[in-house]
């Protein structure tokens, strides 16, 4: 099947009534949790996850991907009117985006970042489109050992790529990998680690350790954070609307920030938020005038929100062409794709090319809703803002613990609910990224699949993961990466004895 058959196919299975319904309620809410800060993407999608249990599985993935990307529109909202991200990848827009606020452009900036966020959007699903059926198709060629040996890249990657300590980074991927191993084993049928509590044979829920790490730790988290600013303005259509200088100031970053976001959006462990600082950083250094950057820039909204979107869109060309998912948005995916019975990797589009492409068309459609959402209703965004907290997380608190009892009607998910969101909150506050966690509990079992099946075919011999071109080379890609951070761990230590001696 080639690509405009495939789109057709998808356009056909993304314009039904219940398909465009489940669309707009996954962008309108990925809007509204992207506008309200300290709650993200990985909350909500947590908390949706048992409403996908009793819904069809497309409609499902199409609300869940309208949540992720949908927050990525909404995340700049909070960062020009208040100065605090909505999200982490909205962190930039506040370097310019409240500096044009205080000058009484921030409708200009709301305005420029939903064109920016739109044409990023739609670039990347261009490129998710073109790119993700080749990949599939040399991923035909992989084995058992291919595949252990690229899940391992994924998760190094992740884990030291990721901001903080590499080495915290890759403790946490033990340690997810640790958690995934719980429950019975598949080829012996021993329980391992349930520790004589029943409910733990079937594993830990990944809804309650996705509520706990990222809905109730923070929630927690974020109570003690005040507000940095105040909404004075009222926003109107007028003060929306952009001069000419700012189109043309525009247009190229938006497209640079384009291609920077397509590209780190599609590596393991970079995602939206490196994507929105190297536009960022880019456009400042090509800059005529950097001085201009932090002062109200336009280029410093318009390019890393072009950036961040278009990376949400190609984060989904490895996990849906590979089973590989880049981020932990990407792994609780991959995780709601497994739950129904659907296994993500080259197969998918031969196998359930309806879903492939239907949801490959309903990002498109997504776009364009959200488009439609973004400029009309400012004034509704701005209203929300205005909520106080002290109302606000209680609510999500009761519904983190309604969608955590609705999965198996059992009082015992409510329970490791709140101890996950009690260590996922002690975690964090060592800095402790919960991330790498979420990626090595979903990755590890697929992990331990293919390492037994590979060393089954040899029969037993390790040898086999540098014996086959592919697999060496993403081993060797993992001890590169592994040498260069120690090296940089390695140099900021020696860098901070030689200033402590110099002090002395």
């Amino acid at each position: 099947m080639d690509i405009a058959q495939g789109l057709w196919l998808g356009l056909q299975q993304a314009m039904q009534p219940m398909m465009l319904l489940y669309c707009f309620v996954g962008v309108f809410i990925g809007t509204l949790i992207g506008v309200l800060p300290g709650i993200g993407a990985m909350a909500t999608i947590s908390l949706l996850l048992p409403v996908t249990y009793h819904i069809p599985p497309t409609a499902a993935i199409i609300m869940l991907a309208g949540v992720y990307y949908g927050a990525q529109y909404g995340g700049s909202t909070a960062s020009i009117l208040l100065n605090l991200p909505g999200t982490p990848s909205s962190a930039v827009a506040c370097l310019d985006g409240y500096p044009m606020s205080k000058q009484g452009r921030a409708g200009v900036a709301l305005f420029m970042t939903t064109i920016a966020s739109f044409v990023g959007s739609m670039l990347g699903i261009a490129i998710l489109a073109g790119f993700a059926p080749a990949i599939a198709e040399l991923g035909l060629k992989f084995g058992p050992a291919e595949y252990f040996a690229m899940m391992l890249l994924g998760l190094v990657a992740a884990s030291t790529l990721a901001s903080g300590s590499p080495l915290k980074g890759l403790a946490m991927v033990v340690l997810g990998l640790l958690l995934g191993t719980v429950g019975t084993d598949v080829n012996s049928g021993q329980a391992r680690y349930e520790f004589g509590i029943p409910e733990l044979m079937d594993g830990i829920n990944i809804v309650a350790l996705a509520m706990g790490l990222f809905g109730i730790a923070e929630v927690v988290g974020s109570i003690n954070q005040p507000r940095e600013g105040q909404i004075n303005d009222r926003i109107t259509w007028r003060s929306m609307l952009p001069t000419r200088a700012d189109w043309k100031a525009s247009v190229m970053p938006m497209l640079r920030g384009t291609g920077i976001g397509s590209f780190f959006g599609a590596l393991p462990g970079t995602g939206a938020s490196i994507a929105s600082f190297m536009a960022y950083a880019t456009e400042k250094k090509i800059a005529r005038d950097p001085s201009r950057f932090g002062k109200g820039a336009i280029e410093g909204v318009t390019a890393p929100e072009a950036a961040n979107n278009a990376a949400a869109q190609t984060a989904f060309v490895p996990t849906l062409s590979l089973g590989i998912p880049g981020d932990a948005v990407m792994a609780l995916m991959l995780g709601a794709l497994i739950i129904h019975g659907i296994q993500p990797g080259p197969l998918l589009m031969t196998n359930q090319p309806d879903l492939f492409w239907g949801l490959i068309v309903s990002f498109g459609i997504g776009n364009v809703m959200l488009m439609i959402l973004n400029l009309p209703l400012v004034g509704m965004w701005v209203a929300i803002l205005r909520i106080p907290y002290s109302v606000l997380y209680p609510a999500i608190l009761v519904f983190i613990a309604l969608g955590t009892y609705s999965v198996n009607n059992n009082t015992f998910d409510i329970y490791m609910v709140a101890i996950i969101g009690l260590v996922g909150y002690v975690l964090a506050v060592l800095r402790f990224e919960a991330a790498p966690l979420m990626l090595g509990f979903v990755l590890g079992p697929l992990m331990e699949e293919n390492l037994r099946r590979a060393l089954l075919l040899s029969r037993g011999d390790p040898m086999v993961f540098v014996e086959r071109p592919i697999s060496l080379g993403f081993i060797i890609a993992c001890a590169a990466l592994l040498g260069w951070s120690l090296w940089g761990m390695l140099r900021a230590t020696l860098r901070a004895r030689e200033r402590a001696l110099d002090q002395a």
